[in-house]
């Protein structure tokens, strides 16, 4: 079992030193699933999923985008990193879902898993806060790494 690397000899935590590693490209893909009540999801697919609060699709993508360029600002032991490239694409399902993906991208020296987790969850929270109105009945689920590249050890979806 390995140990945990946030957590020092005296059990403190504490941001992984990582100016010792290599400088290369790192990518992560994530993805969460937003699960809507079918008569819910009909309506909001009928109205290309706009709301009173605005285009749901088009602003939850921007907000996955802000949420992962501010990961270190969200969770304590995050390194902030300069990434070179995020995209956030949300299509509909034929499950009564949306389905989220966000892949990042940098040149650095720690992984952006945390910043693809994060942007796919905040996508879906934004979802769920424009859709509200319409019903509390909305799930947000399968938050899930499905990759990731250029570290110690690749992970890609099917390894698993």
């Amino acid at each position: 079992m390995s140990t945990l690397s946030h957590i020092d000899d005296q059990g403190l935590p504490g941001m992984v030193d990582v100016s010792g590693k290599s400088t290369t490209t790192r990518t992560a893909l994530a993805e969460a699933t937003v699960r809507f009540p079918l008569d819910v999801f009909k309506i909001l697919s009928a109205q290309d999923f706009l709301t009173k609060k605005g285009a749901v699709i088009q602003t939850a993508i921007i907000a996955g985008v802000m949420a992962a360029k501010k990961t270190s600002d969200l969770i304590p032991l995050c390194h902030p990193l300069a990434l070179s490239s995020c995209k956030v694409n949300i299509i509909p399902t034929g499950e009564a879902a949306l389905h989220i993906t966000c892949q990042v991208r940098c040149e650095g020296k720690t992984g952006v898993e945390m910043e693809a987790l994060t942007g796919a969850s905040a996508a879906a929270l934004c979802i769920y806060d424009m859709c509200k109105a319409l019903t509390h009945d909305i799930k947000i689920t399968d938050i899930q790494l499905l990759e990731k590249t250029g570290g110690k050890s690749d992970i890609h979806a099917g390894d698993r």
